[in-house]
C-alpha cells in the first residue's frame, strides 16, 4: 500500500510540474496550446538517450532535456507571434500531431512504438536514486523548485508584462512592451520546465514510448489547469492532485466495471469542466481574479 501512494505521490509531482508550466502559458499569457505533451515528451526521449548512452547524471540530463525543451519550442513560438485564439490552438494541434509522428517513427533515437527500456536511476553527487522514497524526495524538491521558479516570474515584472498581453496585445505594445519577445520567453520557460519534468518521468518509470505523449495527455494537462484555476499559482496543482486521484477512487466503487473506468474518467474530466465554466470559470481556487487583487 506504501509503495502505491508512493508511486501515485511521484506522478503527482511529474503532472503538477507540467500543469503549472502549462498555465504559465494559458493562465499569464493567453497562449492556449494542446501541444505541452510534446514538450514533456521531448524531455523524457532526451533524458532516456543520453542516461543510456552518455551519463546518468540527474544534473546533465535535466540540463540537457530542459535546453533541448526550450529550444524546440521555437516551433511553437513562432506560431504564437502571428495567431491568436482559435488560430493558435489548431497551430498547436498540428504540432502535437508532427510531434507524435515523429516520436513514433524515429526508431534509431525514440525506440519507435516500443520505446525505450532499461532507463537507468539517476545519480546526483556519487548517490544513485534507487529507493522510491529517495525519488519522491526528489520529485518533491523539483516540484519545489518549479513553483519557486514560477512564483518568482508571475509576481514581478516579468508576469505583469505576460498579464497586460494577455488581456491585450495591442494596450501592452502601446506602453512598450516587447510582446513578441515576452511571448516567446514564456513558452521557452514553459517548455523548459516541462522538459524537466519529462526528465523525471524517465528516470522513474524507466521505460517510455510514444503512449505517455499523445493528444489525451495534453488535454489532461489542460483540464488539471481550468479546473483547478487559470491564472493562479497553486490552481494547477490543485487540479493534479485531484485528477490523479480520480483513477484511485473510481477503483474502489464496486459498481463501476473495470473495463469502463478510463471512459468513465474522461466523462468526469469533460463534466468538470464544462460545469466549472458555467458556475466557476475561474476554477476551484479562484482565477484571474485572485491573481489581480495579489
Amino acid at each position: 500500500m506504501i509503495a502505491y501512494l508512493q508511486n501515485i505521490a511521484v506522478l503527482f509531482c511529474i503532472n503538477a510540474i507540467l500543469a503549472l508550466t502549462l498555465n504559465f502559458i494559458m493562465g499569464y499569457a493567453g497562449i492556449f496550446s494542446l501541444a505541452h505533451a510534446i514538450f514533456f515528451g521531448v524531455g523524457a526521449y532526451a533524458t532516456a538517450y543520453i542516461a543510456m548512452h552518455a551519463s546518468d547524471s540527474l544534473l546533465l540530463c535535466m540540463a540537457a532535456s530542459a535546453a533541448i525543451s526550450a529550444v524546440l519550442s521555437m516551433a511553437l513560438a513562432l506560431p504564437a507571434l502571428r495567431v491568436r485564439g482559435e488560430y493558435f490552438v489548431a497551430a498547436s494541434l498540428g504540432l502535437q500531431v508532427i510531434g507524435v509522428t515523429i516520436f513514433s517513427e524515429w526508431k534509431s533515437i525514440t525506440g519507435g512504438l516500443g520505446g525505450m527500456i532499461g532507463i537507468p536511476r539517476p545519480k546526483l553527487l556519487g548517490y544513485t536514486f534507487n529507493d522510491d522514497t529517495a525519488f519522491l524526495a526528489l520529485a518533491l524538491v523539483v516540484l519545489g523548485i518549479v513553483v519557486g521558479i514560477t512564483a518568482l516570474l508571475v509576481r514581478g515584472s516579468f508576469g505583469r508584462s505576460l498579464m497586460a498581453i494577455r488581456d491585450s496585445e495591442s494596450a501592452a505594445q502601446t506602453y512598450g512592451k516587447h510582446v513578441n519577445a515576452i511571448k516567446t520567453l514564456s513558452v521557452a520557460v514553459a517548455a523548459g520546465l516541462a522538459g524537466v519534468a519529462g526528465s523525471l518521468y524517465a528516470f522513474y518509470i524507466s521505460f517510455i514510448n510514444v503512449e505517455s505523449f499523445m493528444l489525451e495527455t495534453s488535454i489532461l494537462l489542460m483540464a488539471m489547469v481550468i479546473i483547478g484555476g487559470t491564472g493562479t499559482l497553486f490552481g494547477p496543482i490543485v487540479g493534479a492532485a485531484l485528477l490523479m486521484s480520480l483513477p484511485a477512487a473510481l477503483t474502489y466503487l464496486p459498481f463501476l466495471p473495470p473495463t469502463e473506468l478510463g471512459s468513465i474518467q474522461q466523462i468526469i474530466y469533460g463534466l468538470a469542466m464544462v460545469l466549472l465554466m458555467l458556475f466557476r470559470p475561474g476554477g476551484l481556487v479562484g482565477g484571474r481574479s485572485k491573481e489581480k487583487s495579489a
